[in-house]
């Protein structure tokens, strides 16, 4: 994947995020800010969302501990434990709300 591709597929990532957490369903507040998405629960937590287009990667941030996804065989896979990216983000979002997202 170039640069390019990368790009486009964080963005895609951050709409599928934001659209996931935007039906109303959930109480949270969204600020996207180029490559940074943030999302802000009642109970205080943040969660951020960011690319890293030196490494072709998608960090996320959390009370949990920082984590770093890659592409790799059609999925956005930990390199810490080979988790997907929107598996593990809505169990840290499940942390926070009341119900799990679908993204």
């Amino acid at each position: 994947m170039n640069e390019s591709e990368f790009l486009n597929a964080s963005d895609q990532i951050f709409d599928r995020i934001e659209n996931g957490l935007d039906d109303g369903e959930f109480d949270v507040d969204l600020n996207r800010n180029g490559n940074v998405l943030e999302i802000e629960f009642d109970d205080g937590a943040k969660i951020v969302v960011n690319r890293h287009a030196a490494n072709q990667e998608i960090w996320l941030a959390a009370r949990s501990g920082g984590f770093h996804y890659r592409y790799q065989d059609g999925h956005w896979r930990s390199t810490r434990d080979e988790g997907e990216l929107f598996t593990q983000l809505a169990d840290m979002v499940l942390a926070h709300a009341a119900r799990r997202p679908h993204f």
